[in-house]
């Protein structure tokens, strides 16, 4: 019905402008140029682009040629004209118009069976849902786009433009699922076609968007490198909006390798011409990207009110990614200027938009079309062998019977592969899952939470505010750091023994401070370098607390020795100077209720999940630790695990 309704307005309002061209200023040469492009009525699409391209931003001019092809019938001119009118309008970021004119050119095309000009359509369709975050719809359009490119015997030089399209629009949708690989093989095959194209303006976009995915798998040098080739390209392009989006990712990058002071400069620069594009989607990103880098040269003020600029058209335009990023950026800001209130208010928000983005209808029919395409084409390969089977047989046909039952145990052994192949992964990924967060239970245990606020609430009841403050800052940074280790496989060693010694100070509080607890490692050892699984150590240090020292009388020692014995290894020792096992296990016997730990089994298992992928052993040693008269001196853990 609101498609029907649009359609008639639009037909009003175009006969309107049509018929009052003189009063509003039409320009006789364009008139001019209008009525003999309709009487030549051109076949390809390439003649409309090179005579209106100059005026196709111009909305009064294009809807003026869109009425004078309605009257006379010329339909692939009013379909060009519908098309330029919904692109104006999407880089504009008024979606609704953008699509209502974009699915006009579209029936308009399917009506007359225009199979260019309807490649066309939906690949615009296609961009505006992408430009969206609609990923169903977006990949609807490219998929059907590329299908119907591919069906086209001897495609010419637009075709193949067009096709390339698709495939482009393909690998962005495979990077805003952050399938960074896939996306990547998608885009590399776009630019050889636009290399090949000679197509500078399709080069530029995939050198920037293999950066993007680069720079998100953490390829920070190859990401610059990229970004570099789209600056070359666009020499000879000369487009000021691609400079100023490369430039953009530029600057993302040097603030991702702590390079804030350049990264500021290249944004100074490029903020007046974003401005002048009058296209707010790229205003609001660089906005965004402005206030992070002003926050990491702790420019507060000044990063406030660019993030809250970014946030207002992020917000006005429903974009959720910029509208999490600027409130995830807002809240460190408040955070670290103490305000606690409005930082809780901030990362709501930022919750709020992360929910947006995840939508899981999406997502599970995005992968199903994903599989779904994947298996039409492994049936389409098939079918190709099949065939040039048939061709072998008939030059050959003493060996037709040993070619046939080859090629069909080929086949069958390769689908049976993959099954099994499938299988695996998908139990890896189970096991994993339920891994992440059995053991984010484990370290986010209900007895930990309650004792560590029970503990600074005393210090406010005794109105101690500094170290209330304090302790209270430790816990959040130890809450927050384990949420996001939880999700990772492996971290630096720093970031593992910053989360242990948060840890420690939590459970000091408890013990009176009465813990002596230290760190000793090997000088040539850089814990930055060295990456373990994420969280392997608290477990360790639970059990030593809660069973080797909360019963011990007098001095409570904690160590954690790290050494390189071996290559490609790294040794962790936990020691502990409590009652050992032999008496904690008397003491467990004897209490009436008795505490459960998961944890070290759980760390077993990460620990064989983590070993086998890096196709390595591992070793857990436990041993009891005993003085000169034999008795018990504590509890010595001993971790032996393959680095990377």
């Amino acid at each position: 019905m609101r498609k029907h309704l649009f359609k008639t307005l639009l037909h009003i309002c175009i006969a309107a402008i049509s018929m009052q061209a003189a009063a509003q200023g039409i320009p006789k040469d364009f008139r001019q140029l209008a009525d003999s492009l309709i009487r030549a009525r051109p076949a390809n699409y390439s003649a409309y682009k090179t005579a209106l391209g100059p005026y196709s931003q111009d909305t009064l001019l294009m809807q003026y040629f869109v009425r004078e092809a309605e009257i006379a019938a010329f339909t692939p001119g009013a379909i060009y004209g519908y098309t330029q009118l919904g692109l104006h309008f999407q880089n504009l970021s008024q979606n609704d118009r953008a699509l209502d004119y974009l699915a006009v050119a579209l029936e308009k095309a399917t009506e007359s069976n225009n199979r260019e000009l309807r490649i066309v359509a939906l690949n615009r369709l296609g961009m505006a849902y992408r430009k969206m975050e609609a990923i169903k719809s977006a990949l609807d359009y490219h998929q059907e786009a590329l299908s119907l490119s591919e069906s086209i015997a001897d495609p010419g030089d637009f075709v193949l433009r067009e096709r390339n399209t698709a495939i482009n629009g393909i690998g962005n949708i495979y990077r805003m699922l952050e399938q960074y690989g896939l996306a990547i093989e998608y885009f590399q095959r776009s630019l050889e076609n636009d290399q090949a194209l000679g197509n500078l303006e399709g080069q530029v976009a995939n050198y920037q968007n293999i950066a993007e995915c680069l720079e998100a798998l953490g390829d920070l040098t190859g990401a610059m490198s990229y970004y570099e080739d789209a600056l070359r390209v666009n020499k000879s392009l000369g487009s000021d909006r691609s400079d100023v989006i490369t430039r953009y990712g530029m600057a993302h990058v040097l603030a991702h390798e702590e390079k804030a002071a350049e990264a500021l400069e290249i944004l100074e620069a490029i903020l007046p011409k974003a401005r002048s594009f009058r296209d707010p989607e790229l205003l609001a990103n660089v906005y965004v990207q402005l206030g992070w880098v002003l926050s990491r040269l702790k420019r507060y003020d000044e990063a406030r009110g660019y993030l809250l600029n970014g946030l207002r058209i992020s917000e006005e335009l429903n974009l959720p990614s910029n509208m999490d990023s600027a409130n995830r950026y807002l809240h460190d800001i408040e955070m670290a200027l103490g305000n606690y209130q409005a930082a809780i208010e901030f990362y709501k928000a930022s919750v709020a938009a992360r929910r947006m983005i995840s939508n899981d209808l999406n997502r599970r029919y995005v992968y199903e079309m994903i599989s779904k395409s994947e298996v039409d084409k492994r049936k389409d390969q098939i079918e190709i062998l099949s065939k040039e089977n048939e061709i072998v047989k008939l030059r050959l046909r003493r060996n037709r019977t040993t070619l046939l039952v080859g090629a069909l145990m080929l086949v069958l052994i390769t689908l049976i592969l993959y099954i099994l192949y499938r299988q695996y992964q998908l139990n890896s990924e189970k096991k994993v899952l339920t891994l992440e967060q059995a053991m984010l239970r484990s370290q986010m245990n209900p007895h930990f939470l309650f004792n560590s606020l029970n503990s600074i609430k005393l210090y406010i009841i005794n109105n101690e505010q500094k170290n209330a403050v304090h302790y209270l800052n430790k816990f959040s940074k130890l809450v927050r750091k384990i949420l996001e280790a939880s999700s990772l496989k492996e971290i630096p060693l720093a970031e593992e023994l910053e989360t242990v010694e948060l840890y420690m100070n939590i459970e000091n509080i408890r013990f009176n401070n009465e813990i002596d607890f230290a760190v000793e490692m090997d000088p040539e050892i850089n814990p930055s370098l060295v990456k373990i699984p994420s969280l392997i150590l608290q477990p360790f240090l639970e059990n030593a607390i809660w069973h080797g020292l909360s019963s011990k009388e007098g001095e409570k020692r904690i160590r954690i020795l790290i050494r390189q014995e071996d290559s490609g290894y790294i040794t962790l020792v936990i020691r502990d100077n409590g009652i050992g096992r032999a008496e904690a296990d008397k003491l467990k016997q004897r209490r009436v209720l008795k505490r459960k730990s998961v944890g070290i089994d759980i760390t077993r298992e990460r620990l064989a999940n983590f070993s086998r992928d890096y196709q390595y052993n591992y070793t857990i040693e436990i041993r009891d630790l005993f003085d000169a008269d034999g008795k018990s001196a504590g509890t010595e853990v001993i971790l032996k695990i393959p680095t990377i």
